[in-house]
């Protein structure tokens, strides 16, 4: 869904356990919703597991409840606090657990970049103009799903099901098998490489 070519992150030496409060500069891309369920492209900046800057072409009001999906974070959902020169504020909502997975996610983030570590990923991931989805299971039941993530080779979606792992998924007309599970769905694996004429759909 994302490039990283447009990730900057910058890093200081810090300890093994990152306070939830604590700034660390990034700027990701990203789609957001708001309530009007209406989409835009958005990227973070300054993020925090409690507050993000969100520069976007929309101006949303103040107490408004956002969802984002965010490259290499997936989604996070707040509430607009203030408004800026170039967009607003947020305060991110979750639970203690996620706040801590999410301060894990902007430490690791900050240190790959420092460590010029190389994207483990095989493919480019794209940014999907329409992403609600069904996605149909192994025992033929068909169930709505969000995408979060899509690449030439597979896929995460956001759903409330969690196919057993190694079980086979369709997502559209593409084949896979899921391959991992996260909080807010799973990640499938395309069984071939797609073209990007299989993506079109989606895009």
């Amino acid at each position: 869904m994302f490039s990283s070519r447009s990730t900057t992150v910058a890093f200081a030496a810090r300890s093994t356990e990152t306070p939830v409060g604590e700034v660390l500069p990034v700027a990701l891309t990203g789609r957001l919703m708001v309530p009007s369920q209406d989409e835009y492209d958005c990227a973070a900046h300054e993020m925090t597991a409690e507050t993000a800057r969100i520069t976007c072409f929309v101006r949303p009001r103040n107490g408004d409840r956002i969802i984002a999906y965010l490259q290499h974070i997936g989604r996070v959902e707040g509430i607009v606090k203030a408004l800026t020169a170039d967009g607003f504020t947020i305060a991110i909502m979750g639970t203690e657990r996620k706040r801590e997975k999410l301060a894990a996610q902007l430490a690791w983030i900050a240190k790959r970049h420092a460590l010029g570590l190389p994207e483990d990923r095989r493919h480019d991931r794209l940014t999907p103009r329409n992403p609600r989805a069904d996605l149909m299971l192994s025992d033929g039941n068909i169930v709505p799903c969000r995408i979060i993530d899509l690449s030439l080779s597979g896929a995460a979606v956001e759903t409330d099901i969690r196919p057993a792992m190694g079980s086979n998924v369709r997502l559209g007309n593409m084949a896979g098998r899921i391959v991992r599970h996260f909080m807010e769905g799973v990640a499938i694996e395309f069984d071939a490489v797609q073209s990007r004429d299989a993506l079109i759909e989606f895009l």
